[in-house]
Parts: structure tokens; sequence; C-alpha cells
């Protein structure tokens, strides 16, 4: 039975979970096959929703096309989707569902670092395997916990000299106000002040927060070289709006490692967006056959009005292959097996170029690159090949303490 995009997102929250194996498999499953369950718990609606729908549409495409080819081990993936309407109450209560009800294998989850950590201590508690999708601000040390996305060490560290020596030193922050803004914006102070920079003025924003207009007027005072953006969410695409609708677009330049992971450079028109400098893992128009070809795939599975392929719904997409992939290495599903396979050093060829599970960190090398937004399109300008994630790796090693179940402020 397949499921619709639109079954993802409809429904109050009683009808919000939803169960079906996925695909239309080439393969047929004996009768009386014992599903593997695997839930995702993502933001289908609600403020995040720019994030979790193309997540849930990457992950829909891996485990549709894993049935396809015969499921894992023989078994049948059957997905339970929650849908979590950027409600951290909802996160906690459905990945105790997961956990406990539906007992499933692994839980794919969590956009923000917020909902992140509300997940991970439920299912550490209950010894459910967790994957987190997202880039985020690392220093998250957990066997029980595998992290997809990037980190500061792999985006932040590359992009703060690139626009320092494109544009100048004095750099201005937007940020988020949850842990993920406030520590990424650390980071950046930190390069900034390591490329002998000066950061003029940091500032936090709620997420339901839409009026920059003193945020815009303490910038034209400053006058920086340049914006440093971690705004996060569908409200806070109202700052480039402003931003554009003041006549600054052009006068004062954006970089970011997050613009772009919700598909704001489509959201927004050319005129509000063009010009932003991006770093990221991800980018559809990575030019490598991997990738052109898992482009034509999602695109054949969900049509000519397909959304872009973000950063995170990459993260959710080689997130689910490693689990997979896992899983073949183990023989077994058996969580403690799943993760003795991927601490082997285990790597997948995603779409985004090479991923290994870095066995002390639990988290991936990866390659990264710096982007040029440009008329809905992201042109690359600069790649940087398997880049480890030594910001996590400053506090955390798994193999010396397996028993961590920490998030560290790494003090820089």
């Amino acid at each position: 039975m397949a499921i619709s995009r639109r079954s993802f997102i409809s429904g109050s929250v009683a009808s919000a979970v939803g169960m079906a194996t996925l695909g239309l498999p080439k393969f047929s499953f004996a009768a009386g096959d014992n599903p593997i369950k695997v839930a995702t718990i993502l933001d289908l609606s609600g403020g995040l929703d720019i994030y979790g729908k193309p997540m849930a549409d990457a992950i829909n495409l891996a485990a549709s096309e894993i049935n396809a080819s015969g499921g894992l081990l023989g078994r049948p993936l059957q997905m339970i989707t929650y849908d979590a309407q950027s409600n951290m109450q909802l996160y906690a209560q459905y990945a105790q569902q997961a956990a406990l009800k539906d007992k499933v294998a692994v839980v794919h989850a969590g956009i923000t670092s917020a909902s992140r950590e509300v997940i991970r201590p439920v299912l550490d508690r209950f010894r459910t395997l967790y994957f987190y999708p997202a880039q985020y601000e690392g220093g998250v040390c957990d066997r029980n916990y595998f992290s997809s996305g990037s980190t500061p060490a792999q985006t932040v560290e590359k992009m703060v000299p690139y626009a320092m020596k494109k544009w100048g030193k004095k750099v201005y922050i937007l940020a988020a106000d949850y842990n993920y803004g406030q520590i990424i914006s650390s980071w950046v102070k930190k390069y900034v002040a390591d490329n002998g920079g000066e950061t003029v003025a940091v500032e936090f924003f709620p997420l339901d927060v839409t009026d920059f207009g003193a945020a815009i007027s303490k910038i034209q005072t400053a006058k920086p070289d340049f914006i440093w953006s971690a705004l996060v969410g569908g409200a806070h695409l109202s700052f480039y709006r402003q931003w554009h609708a003041a006549g600054m677009t052009g006068k004062i330049p954006m970089t970011s490692t997050s613009f772009g992971s919700g598909n704001e450079h489509i959201i927004l028109s050319p005129e509000e967006s063009n010009g932003m400098l991006i770093c990221a893992n991800y980018m559809q128009e990575i030019n490598q056959p991997t990738n052109i070809d898992f482009v034509k795939r999602f695109k054949e599975k969900y049509g000519p009005n397909a959304p872009y392929v973000s950063d995170l719904a990459m993260g959710a997409y080689q997130g689910f292959l490693l689990w997979a992939e896992g899983v073949r290495k183990a023989g077994d599903t058996d969580r403690m097996k799943v993760i003795e396979a991927l601490e082997s050093g285990l790597s997948i060829d995603s779409p985004s170029g090479k991923a290994t599970v870095d066995a002390g960190t639990h988290h991936l090398t990866l390659d990264v690159h710096i982007a040029e937004v440009k008329d809905h399109q992201m042109q690359i300008l600069e790649t940087y090949a398997q880049q480890p994630p030594l910001d996590t790796a400053m506090v955390c090693d798994l193999k010396k303490n397996p028993r961590d179940t920490k998030q560290y402020q790494i003090q820089l």
C-alpha cells in the first residue's frame, strides 16, 4: 500500500499517526512475512513543516526502494509515521509510543536540536535505536544515537574564512533563539576570531518572530561587512523579505549553514535570496552520477512538482540507508548488533558523496560544499572532501566511554 504525500500531513492529532508498508514492491513478499517496523517522527505540519515534508519524502523513497528490492533480510519494511506538528510534547509522546507500543527497530526523528533532546532520552530509556537526520551544533555523545547530518567543524569552519576573504572581517550574527542558534553562534564567533575578524553583534529571535524591523535598523547602523544567518523555520523567512523591502539586498551580503535546509531559496524570490552563500553537506545540484540518478528517481516518484531535495532531506535519506546497511551487515535488527555493525566504520555511497560512520562519535565523515544562491539554484563554488566531525570528537569517545549519553557544550 503506497503512502501519498498528502496522507503524511492530513488529519487531526488522532489521525496523524499512520502506518503502512511503503512502496509497491516489484518483489513479492510471502504471506505472513514478519515486517520490520520503522518509525519516523517529523514536523509535517506546524511552523517547521518546510523542513519535515521533504525529509518525509526522502525517507519514503528510501523505504519504498528497499521494499522493491526485497526488503531487509527478506522482510518488508513497515513504516509508522508520526506528525509531531512542531510540538515538543508530541515528540515525547510519539517517541514513547514508537518504543513501547509499536516496538520499532529504529526511530528516524527530529529536526531542531530541541526536538532531538526531547526524543533522545526517551529512546535511550527504552533501548530503541535512534537516528537524527539534521545538521546541528555538535557535541552529542550517545551510543544509542547516530547523527547523519553535518556539524560546525565540517561547515562553519569552511564558510567563515571563505566569506571573510570575499567580503571583510566585520560580522553580524542573526540566530534562532534555542540551543542550535545559540551554540552555532558561538562557533561562528570562534571561527571569526580565529581568522582575525570581529563579531559586531549577535541577536536571537524566537521561532515565531516575524517582525525584523528593529533588527534591520540595528544592522544598518552597525554596517557589518556581512551577515551570518542562523535563522530557522517558516516565520523567519520574513527577515529576508523585509530586508529586501528595506532596499538592503546587495548592500550587505549574507551567508549561512542553515539557509536552504527548508528550501528557503525556492520559497523566496530570486530578488530576495540571490547572492546568499551556503555551506552544507548536500545540494541537489551536485554533479555526480550517484546524485544525478537519485534526483531522477526522486522526481519520478513525486512528479514534476517534486520539492527541491534539501540538505535535511538528504540527511534523512542517507541516515535511513546507513541504518539499512547496518542491518544487512549485522544480519539482524537487534539494536546492539546493528550498533556494532555501524561502528565497524561502515560507509555508503550517498548522493551527497561517501558517508562513513565515525565509531568514536557516531557522526559521519562527509563531503561539504560552498554554493551561491542564484535564481532558485545552488551554484557550487568549492568542495571539501571527507570532512571528519572533529568538533564532537573533542568531547566524545564512545570506544572509551560507551555508556556516555550527554550533549557536551564544547569549550571554544
